[in-house]
């Protein structure tokens, strides 16, 4: 992937290294250039600027707009798959869930047991695919579908969510703010979440935490409608005392 001729070596680098591991630490960056944190913030930040990445609280993570399923698979994968085990726990026999598209809930589905007696619904092609090798009971809403992400969504999907209930849903997102709660990049996908979550008995959020502290631009839920979020670390002191004060139990691997 070439870049323009102003990214310097050193940032060029910074980009390698985020294209195999989704994400670099200011820590772990000083170890390998010799050259000042306030360098490597100005790298980052010109690096945003150029829209290639997100910074986040020390360090960043490649830009979250839309990324192709197929691109995001990778990144993060033994954090998504250690969510995805701690979520299908929660899931009882006979329980009626929806799983929403993205790979931290396609982890949940490969976690579940073998023909298990419970519902999933789901608006994604790849978690029905998964689900019907399992011989798990799945429905399939329909719509119009993202390539991108291999989701149904629009107003045919919508409309048959909204007369189903859920005892317990898991959902993605790509960031929550204090400010801003629960957000996603798209439109549409927003819009089925929102539209889940009014028809769940329990909110389960899955998200690793690259996420904490970020928003996207349709926010999705508030903190206080959220049940509990399923992660690989706990927040800051910060975000972590207000999810609290909003009854949201954070739930992540001992």
């Amino acid at each position: 992937m070439t870049h323009s001729p102003i990214i310097n070596q050193r940032q060029q680098q910074i980009l390698d290294r985020m294209a195999l591991d989704g994400e670099v630490k200011i820590a772990e960056l000083k170890d390998t250039f010799d050259v000042t944190e306030m360098t490597l913030r100005r790298d980052l930040e010109k690096l945003e600027f150029m829209g290639l990445l997100r910074r986040t609280f020390g360090g960043a993570i490649l830009i979250g707009k839309d990324i192709a399923l197929q691109d995001r698979t990778g990144i993060m994968m033994d954090e998504k798959m250690s969510i995805g085990q701690l979520a299908a726990q929660l899931v009882k026999s006979g329980d009626s869930i929806f799983l929403d598209g993205g790979s931290t809930t396609l982890q949940v589905a490969k976690y579940l047991k073998s023909e298990m007696s419970i519902t999933v619904v789901t608006n994604a092609l790849n978690i029905a695919a998964e689900l019907q090798a399992k011989q798990i009971s799945t429905i399939v809403v329909g719509g119009m579908l993202l390539d991108k992400t291999s989701t149904l969504v629009g107003p045919i999907a919508a409309g048959s969510i909204a007369q189903m209930a859920f005892d317990r849903v898991f959902i993605g997102t790509t960031g929550v703010s204090i400010k801003h709660g629960f957000s996603n990049s798209n439109m549409h996908e927003a819009e089925i979440k929102r539209l889940v979550i009014e028809q769940a008995s329990e909110v389960n959020i899955v998200m690793d935490h690259s996420k904490y502290g970020l928003k996207d631009l349709f926010s999705f839920a508030a903190l206080e409608a959220v049940d509990r979020i399923i992660s690989d670390r706990l927040p800051d002191l910060e975000l972590d005392s207000i999810l609290k004060e909003a009854s949201v139990q954070i739930v992540v691997k001992n």
